[in-house]
């Protein structure tokens, strides 16, 4: 029987795109035809859109509990399991060219989608204001070093008006931005690492070095999920740039793609956090840099560094997912919605988060929400590797009427007790949340009442379509798609 590789062919016909457009959907969120970024493009927006500055503070923490080896170890591994787990959840997208807000359909019901949509918009929200505001600081110092002149909000505003035209030319504007971004950013990180090295090298080589044993523990695994936690929203919401990238990319490739643009990134920030941190005590190495009036031109790098990090993560990560949200629920047109979040943005009050005083309530959102990051993910690689067998009926994800209709309540049961785990777990909370999400996703859809098991019997038309071309042996009959494809999976 034939099958379809990752990426290759068009597996959404003619037929089923007008069918899809006559549901009424926004252009922006029915099956891409257009593949904006190949693969060089694609691995630069991932390495100039993930530049967390958290990632320096996450450094800071491994200081007395891990070694230098340990703590590159812990960066790499986390970095691969991001790696992997953003080629699992982005299948659905790059094969078929839809949204996270509509490939989550599959799994949540059609109008079950506000829980995972909501999980990843209102962060996004709120890291857009919050971001913005610390690159208007940034910007702001440096134009003060520069030109005598400082006004947050002046630059704020620009911040924000010029992060949202970039957004209005979609991805075509945000690949060129990525590119060039990321450029600049790898190239000041290495200048900041070296001068970090040069200044503190000699202080920290004996604290770092084979003199402390660190741990390869409990403590060290929760380092590897530290810095997998920066990037977990962008595990649920991957469809939304797999769709964008060119066809004919294996999973393979498309792994080390993901693992190797945040690599350099995230091992570059963590350990100028962690060399930081341990010559001088101070966690944020940003404020180090800030006061290096010795040094210029390293206190101009690092600002304009600060600025260029958090443009193209917000134009990337923090700006598409709530516009995608938006017009889900609303059908807003994709520039309005745009307009629209960049607003919703400054709702969040940025100016207060960055203070002193919002940071045990900010800490407390982020444990919120990350709670639930594992066990979405977990529902969405079950329900398309295991339910569905990477095949989805894409025209009926469309249909508010269709059979995905309403909500699959075992989505958010299993979401429930993967949350509870996580909170329970929380050294390793990511990790602990997935097995009992999955595994109770699949128990409910594949043992659980009729009312839950309709969503999992659900075919595929692309199944029908493979199947007519070859032998025919194995062709299911409508609605029983899926006991087909369990009975093909157990003769693989």
């Amino acid at each position: 029987m034939k099958t379809t590789p990752l990426g290759g062919g068009d597996v959404v016909t003619p037929a089923e795109r007008a069918e899809i457009a006559a549901t009424g959907t926004v252009e922006s969120l029915q099956p891409t035809t257009r593949r904006t970024m190949g693969k060089t493009s694609y691995f630069f927006a991932w390495l100039g859109g993930c530049v967390s500055i958290g990632t320096f503070t996450m450094g800071s923490s491994l200081v007395g509990t891990l070694n230098l080896l340990q703590s590159i170890v812990a960066m790499t591994i986390g970095c691969f399991v991001i790696g992997f787990c953003l080629m699992l959840n982005g299948a659905a997208g790059y094969k078929y060219g839809i949204p996270f807000v509509v490939h989550a359909r599959a799994s949540f019901g059609f109008h079950g989608t506000a829980l995972p949509g909501l999980v990843r918009a209102v962060p996004a929200l709120v890291w857009y204001g919050f971001q913005s505001w610390i690159g208007a600081a940034a910007l702001s110092k440096c134009s003060g070093i520069i030109f005598g002149f400082e006004n947050v909000w002046f630059y704020f505003v620009v911040l924000l008006g010029l992060q949202t035209l970039l957004s209005i030319f979609g991805f075509e504007g945000i690949k060129w931005l990525e590119n060039v971004g990321a450029v600049f950013i790898i190239l000041s990180l290495i200048y900041m690492f070296a001068s970090t090295v040069a200044k503190y090298g000699d202080q920290i080589s004996e604290s770092l070095g084979a003199g402390n044993e660190g741990t390869w523990g409990l403590k060290f695994w929760n380092a590897t999920m530290l810095f997998l936690g920066i990037y977990a929203t962008m595990i649920l919401n991957v469809s939304d740039y797999s769709r964008e990238h060119s066809k004919g990319t294996g999973r393979s490739l498309l792994t080390t793609i993901y693992a190797f643009s945040i690599l350099p990134v995230t091992v570059f920030m963590g350990l100028i956090g962690l060399i930081v941190s341990q010559a001088t005590g101070t966690k944020d190495p940003i404020d180090v840099f800030s006061g290096a009036v010795d040094n210029k031109l390293l206190l101009i790098v690092t600002l304009l560094f600060i600025v260029f990090a958090q443009v193209t993560t917000n134009v990337l990560n923090n700006v598409v997912p709530p516009v995608y949200v938006l017009q889900d629920i609303f059908k807003i047109p994709f520039k309005p919605a745009v307009a629209l979040v960049g607003l919703l943005s400054i709702a969040t009050f940025p100016w207060k988060l960055v203070s002193k005083e919002s940071a045990d309530g900010l800490q407390t959102f982020v444990q919120i929400y990350s709670a639930f990051l594992g066990p979405v993910f977990a529902i969405m690689a079950v329900d398309y590797y295991l339910i569905r067998r990477q095949r989805l009926d894409v025209v009926e994800l469309y249909k508010k009427d269709g059979r995905f209709k309403g909500v699959n309540w075992a989505a958010y049961v299993a979401t429930l007790a993967g949350v509870a785990v996580a909170f329970v777990f929380e050294a390793v909370a990511w990790y602990s949340s997935l097995i009992p999400a999955g595994l109770i996703y699949y128990l409910l859809m594949t043992m659980g009442p009729p009312s839950l098991r309709r969503y999992a019997e659900i075919g595929s038309r692309e199944a029908d379509r493979t199947e007519t071309e070859g032998d025919g042996a194995n062709r299911a009959e409508p609605g029983d798609a899926f006991s087909a494809q369990r009975k093909e999976g157990s003769q693989a």
